[in-house]
């Protein structure tokens, strides 16, 4: 049976047909005054774009494949012959009492969650006897295990060597990080409790002793610090890959491989409301950091995997109506699953005006649930590739991204850039820095 191509019974349009079309709907207003869209990230955006304007896009065919490679990772139920994008649904449990976090632990595993983020704001609490209670019950195969605490990396790596040996599981069996990133708390507190120089010196040797754990990663890239302080796409990403492109460095400087440091390195970007732009932001970092895997030459490219976790941002809550954040989160993380995120924290919708209860941090989890189970948002690998608009989007920010971290290199890289004010006068008073000794 012969199916009708009903499309064929339509003459194609050209580019030059449908612009005449605009300009005389437009009576004589200026096209681009009227229509092209001047983004706050730096470049033109034109209304409309035609299968055409794909063809100079060198990104198109290499995005794809590091999408799959991305979910392919350790630990992933993704089948990448299949194409599906799954990400990691991601909670944070604040932990004043060890025993009363595991409990909560426990029972949101049982409630969708696979990701579990622990925020330890009191790190002389941190030794093996209150991490042990912590992780009671809790199989490191079965969910990823993440620390956020203001020191005590060290001790939280060696903790988890020991109770992972006492308990019979084996090293490659936990997933997850310890949020490492002394340049971050140089940039956010514009000081460091040791020299920055003895920072590096202690985030080597963290690496080093964290390499015997090979799917745990301890050192984080916090982009989503640029976003909180109103960077734009582009200086998020740059910044970002700059930090990174200074811990490599002062790393391999210190007899450190680049394949074990980037094996070791997490990303960790902002996702906000400008819906598609925010889709091309992250799939326009996995292009740059593949390009700047080919300079440090890696064994293999996979060693050179971008792992990527996204949260939503906090700074542009409504406070007075924080029902309406929940319309805001779930774009927000429509736009990070699309982009290809890996994992995902869903902030719960009172959390800039209040701490969470239950209610809200069950609709923060049930957004993302419904998204995946309901929507079938984890059915399609790149569901935005061929996108004339998301892919010139992806491009767009991918060039102008490039063009900002090259600027940073020629002035120094990151750190430099931070002690000279290059980052202050991008970000307003949002950074500060202390003189590399």
């Amino acid at each position: 049976m012969k199916h009708e191509k009903l499309f064929e019974n339509f003459p194609p349009v050209s580019t030059d047909e449908w612009m005449a079309k605009i300009n005389a709907d437009l009576r004589g207003a200026d096209f681009r005054e009227k229509l092209v869209w001047n983004s706050r990230e730096g470049f033109e955006v034109m209304p409309f774009y035609r299968e055409e304007d794909l063809k100079h896009l060198s990104h198109v065919d290499r995005i794809l494949p590091l999408i799959l490679r991305s979910n392919a990772r350790e630990g992933s139920s993704a089948d990448p012959g299949q194409g599906a994008a799954q990400w990691l649904v991601r909670q944070d449990i604040k932990v004043d009492d060890y025993t009363e976090a595991n409990s909560k632990a426990l029972n949101v595993l049982m409630k969708g969650i696979d990701s579990l983020g622990f925020i330890i704001d009191d790190p002389e609490t941190i030794n093996e006897e209150n991490l042990s209670v912590l992780l009671e019950g809790i199989d490191p195969a079965g969910a990823e295990i993440n620390f956020l605490s203001n020191g005590k990396a060290r001790e939280i790596i060696a903790s988890l060597k020991s109770i992972l040996q006492k308990k019979g599981y084996h090293p490659s069996s936990l997933r997850g990080a310890v949020e490492a990133d002394p340049l971050g708390r140089l940039m956010a507190n514009g000081t460091l409790c040791l020299p920055v120089k003895d920072g590096l010196d202690y985030l080597a040797s963290l690496t080093l002793e964290t390499i015997e754990l090979p799917s745990y990663r301890n050192l984080q890239i916090n982009g989503s610090r640029f976003t909180n302080a109103g960077c734009s796409a582009v200086q998020e990403l740059a910044f970002s890959f700059s930090m990174a492109v200074e811990y490599l460095s002062h790393l391999t400087d210190r007899g450190l491989t680049a394949d074990d440091i980037v094996s070791k390195i997490r990303f960790s970007f902002g996702t906000g409301k400008d819906y598609f732009m925010e889709i091309a932001k992250l799939r326009a970092a996995r292009v740059i950091w593949d390009v700047i895997a080919d300079y440090y030459q890696p064994h293999g490219k996979s060693n050179f995997r971008m792992e990527m976790h996204t949260v939503t941002k906090i700074w542009n809550d409504n406070v007075a109506d924080p029902y309406i954040n929940m319309l805001r989160t779930q774009t927000e993380a429509m736009s990070a699953i699309l982009g290809g995120t890996d994992s995902l924290t869903v902030h719960p919708f009172d959390i800039a005006a209040c701490p969470p209860d239950e209610f809200s941090e069950r609709m923060a989890r049930n957004q993302q649930l419904i998204l995946r189970e309901e929507s079938w948002f984890g059915k399609v690998a790149d569901p935005s590739a061929g996108s004339y608009y998301i892919e010139n989007l992806t491009s767009l920010i991918a060039d102008n991204t490039w063009k900002l971290f090259l600027d940073m290199e020629k002035a120094g890289g990151f750190l430099e850039a931070l002690n000279s004010g290059f980052l202050k006068s991008h970000m307003g008073n949002a950074v500060t820095g202390e003189t590399l000794k």
